[in-house]
């Protein structure tokens, strides 16, 4: 018995002492909780940092494109209206563009009945008025990838177009009817959004009212799909599917944003009469709704100008694009004064500038006085002005050729709403506008509720990020809302990581319902339910067949990747601007600068609001001292094919403005079969030519239109030109060759 008493003691003494040992003290376990918690806190940091800038590079680069669309659609604009004024013959290249003309056979109600559907035809076949059997017969041939034969796209929208023609302005909605109404911001051609919406929250019905709150097509590469299903619910249920219009349901956006492009890919034979009923169609989508008279729902936002009675009135359907500002002749202007004064400034440069190192005391002075007196005049007219703040489209750019400094010292450059600078004339010419007739002042409401943008600060001013519409504070909201005893404004129009967010005290709520907008996992959709207390409800997904499998970690680098990428091209594209820029400061031509002379050099020319110091180790390469080796920028990227009849400054001008020249390829293919003649390639250069400055012999031009008509039968493929002029990541071949040689 002691015996064993002796050993049951002598095995359990060893087993305390040794748990003893490998339990630490509460003071180390303290200490390693706190290592491990402040490592967390890090890293999480870092990858909130690294989500943040990857989220401005995306959304800068976005907002920098709508820039060069509007400054695009101005100088369109500008040269539609005066151009005959002032060369003594009009745009026919422009005047298809801005002011289409309508085919009389598309206003007949049997036009589609022409178009035969073969037998061969396995798609779904509509029948007029649609029924239940019709909608879930389109939404399975979508899902099947079936393309929908173009007889019944021509029914179906000329259905839509009289069913819109009959309704208002601004929609009013009552939840008396039914327990909740559904809310979906941008889907822009998202297919799977649009059925993981209808998946998760029912198809539409009186049971499940829906408002799409614009933004239906481009971007994406089913827009034709998504729009037509809208299309056909609304059709299907008129009480219960309601759809505002926004900033994209506009055929200038669609053509650099490729809702103009996927149509012509898809119905090449009866493409420009679809694209011409669609014009039509979403120039008539309502621009608001409200719903108990409580919740304006509008596509962008407002102004301090917005008026709801007004909106109420005017005419939507003469809005056929909010990019194309109303018509302004040069008499309207008084241009003629302005030119004049061009004349004399110009005749007396030479002299002016023989003058300046002769100048006495005396004119000095009298020109310090003279300035004093036009800053004091400057000074009155803007105050006067700052008590409103009506926004537009900001006025395009003055071309390069006429500029003093090829390219602006400050992003933001100064806005004054009462003095109009007049595009591409002269930098010099600004005339006081006239009083706005009726149709600029219902283009200007319209602009503003598709295009406007809700800030933090108070207040109403131009919306320079985007170019056009305004920025509105809590203030221009609260004041809204009092003046129409209204509670609450939903809009859409921005994409948000979380697919919804709130502001303006919660007054304004921002839904955007294009998951993986970006990048596959860059951020969530989703949609908002209001019931009868008007209490918004928000219901998040995100569409994924690969983000499901990744860590956060992998995600965020995914992104990361992507949006580098995107801003490399950018910077490749300006590479001689920014060489000049850093070789300013490179005084001992090193090839190096400071990481804020770097960073410095980077805002000026891309115009791009981003973490310039931050994004610098991701760019570029650090030397042993700390500066940055400049040229090593631009070492990871190169031009596709290489064409020796283009030099260098105007390939990279090609680089730059590829977007651009494609869009007027586009204007002049008028047939959209991705040939133009030779001929219609010098009219391209010079529409191109005039919009930019680029000065650019006819020789070159000639020279070059051979060199790329390859089979030389006289016309050209732009498609194979433009290829020419894309940015090439050179890591991305030794990628793929590593790949040929291990197979």
């Amino acid at each position: 018995m002691g015996c064993g008493a002796s050993v049951a003691i002598e095995t359990h003494t060893p087993r305390v002492d040794t748990d003893e040992a490998k339990t630490p003290s509460p003071v180390l376990t303290m200490k390693a909780a706190v290592l491990i918690q402040r490592w967390y806190r890090r890293y999480v940091a870092r990858l909130e940092m690294r989500r943040r800038y990857t989220w401005n590079i995306f959304q800068s680069i976005e907002y920098a494109g709508e820039q060069d669309q509007l400054q695009l659609s101005s100088f369109f604009s500008f040269m539609l209206d005066n151009f005959t004024q002032l060369n003594g013959n009009g745009p026919d290249l422009i005047s298809q563009l801005l002011e289409p003309v309508v085919d009389p056979w598309l206003e007949r109600e049997a036009c589609y009945d022409s178009i035969h559907v073969p037998e061969s035809y396995i798609g779904p076949r509509l029948s007029f008025p649609l029924s239940v059997s019709d909608t879930n017969a389109l939404l399975g041939a979508f899902k099947d990838q079936q393309t929908l034969h173009p007889r019944y796209v021509l029914q179906l929208l000329y259905e839509t177009k009289k069913l819109l023609q009959q309704m208002p302005n601004v929609v009013q909605l009552s939840t008396s009817y039914t327990t909740e109404i559904t809310v979906c911001g941008d889907l822009h051609g998202r297919l799977d959004d649009l059925l993981l919406i209808f998946y998760k929250n029912g198809l539409p019905s009186a049971e499940t009212p829906y408002v799409f709150n614009g933004d239906f097509v481009d971007r994406g590469k089913k827009s034709i799909e998504v729009v037509i299903l809208l299309f056909a619910y609304l059709l299907l249920y008129p009480d219960y599917m309601h759809l505002n219009r926004g900033n994209h349901e506009d055929h200038i956006m669609n053509l650099r944003y490729g809702f103009t492009k996927e149509v012509m890919q898809k119905y090449k034979a009866n493409g420009c009469e679809i694209l011409q009923l669609f014009q039509d169609v979403f120039s008539l989508l309502p621009v608001a709704t409200v719903i108990d008279g409580k919740v304006l729902i509008v596509h962008g936002g407002i102004s301090d100008q917005t008026d709801l009675d007004f909106l109420s009135v005017l005419d939507r359907h003469k809005v056929k694009s909010a990019l194309r500002l109303p018509r302004r002749s040069l008499d309207q202007l008084d241009i003629a004064q302005s030119l004049k004064q061009i004349k004399r400034m110009r005749s007396t440069d030479a002299s002016r500038s023989h003058a300046k190192s002769q100048r006495t005391p005396n004119s000095r002075r009298s020109r310090s006085r003279m300035s004093r007196r036009d800053s004091s005049a400057s000074t009155s007219s803007s105050s006067s002005s700052s008590s409103s703040s009506s926004s537009s489209l900001h006025s395009p750019q003055t071309p390069s050729c006429f500029s003093p400094n090829p390219f602006p010292s400050s992003p933001n450059p100064p806005y004054n709403v009462n003095i109009l600078q007049v595009p591409f004339l002269d930098s010099a010419v600004s005339v006081p506008p006239p009083l706005p007739p009726q149709s600029e002042q219902e283009w200007k409401q319209i602009v503003d509720i598709l295009w406007s943008d809700p800030k933090t600060q108070e207040g109403c001013s131009p919306n320079t990020f985007r170019g056009g519409g305004c920025y509105f504070g809590p203030d221009v909201t609260r004041r809204l809302l009092l003046q129409h005893g209204l509670q609450l404004i939903i809009r859409s129009h921005e994409c948000k990581q979380e697919g919804y967010e709130l502001c303006h005290g919660g007054q304004v709520i921002t839904i955007f319902s294009a998951s993986n907008y970006y990048e596959e996992g860059s951020n969530r959709g989703a949609y908002v339910k209001l019931g009868r207390d008007l209490t918004p409800r928000f219901y998040q997904y995100q569409v994924s067949r690969s983000t499901r499998k990744l860590t956060l970690t992998q995600r965020v680098r995914v992104a990361e990747s992507s949006a580098l990428r995107a801003l490399k091209e950018k910077v490749f594209a300006h590479r001689s601007d920014l060489i000049s820029g850093f070789q300013k400061y490179d005084h001992n031509k090193t090839g190096s600068v400071t990481v804020s002379e770097w960073a410095q050099v980077l805002g000026t020319v891309l115009r791009l609001d981003l973490p310039w110091r931050t994004l610098c180790p991701r760019l570029a390469h650090l030397t042993s001292d700390g500066n940055v080796d400049y040229k090593s920028c631009f070492e990871d990227m190169g031009p596709g094919i290489q064409l020796p009849q283009v030099t260098p400054n105007l390939a990279e001008t090609l680089f730059r403005y590829r977007t651009d020249i494609e869009i007027i390829f586009n204007i002049i293919d008028k047939d959209h079969s991705g040939l133009i003649s030779i001929e219609e390639f010098r009219h391209t250069w010079r529409l191109f030519s005039a919009h930019l400055g680029v000065d650019i012999a006819n020789g070159a031009i000639d020279d070059l239109a051979r060199s790329i008509d390859f089979n030389k039968d006289g016309s050209i493929d732009f498609t194979e030109f433009l290829e020419a002029f894309r940015v090439v990541h050179k890591l991305d071949n030794k990628d793929q060759q590593l790949k040929t040689d291990g197979e």
